[in-house]
């Protein structure tokens, strides 16, 4: 498999990623995590795990994702708060209630909810 070298800021180091990765989900998709109650609008995608030791070994060894996945960067929400979110693809599944997402960073980014997904602000591209 052809592979290629990046540098992660949130890992401080060099990953190294297939070329062309199967991503379930696009920038601007809306997800929902199969296990935790949140859902989020998709605002960029790493290859494989990207972000740091720590915080892969501080999820519980029996629900550790497999680094060798896309990992999504979420706006995400719960019934409390807003919030950034790194997730493993094996984690997410297409948003099934539909509706538009209150993160307040969604405008910085994204053009207003087209009543399935976010479509990228024009002059932005990933």
């Amino acid at each position: 498999m052809d592979r290629a070298k990046f540098f992660s800021p949130q890992a401080g180091r060099r990953i190294e990623a297939p070329r062309a990765a199967k991503t379930r989900f696009a920038i601007g998709d809306i997800v929902r995590h199969r296990l935790h109650d949140f859902r989020g609008v998709v605002f960029d995608v790493d290859p494989v795990f990207a972000n740091s030791e720590e915080w892969y070994e501080s999820i519980p060894a029996e629900v550790r994702p497999q680094r060798e996945q896309p990992f999504y960067h979420l706006f995400a929400e719960n019934e409390e708060s807003s919030y950034i979110a790194y997730v493993s693809q094996q984690n997410l599944v297409a948003d099934s209630i539909g509706g538009p997402i209150d993160h307040p960073a969604l405008e910085e980014v994204f053009d207003d909810f087209d009543g399935t997904r976010y479509p990228l602000r024009h002059g932005l591209s990933h």
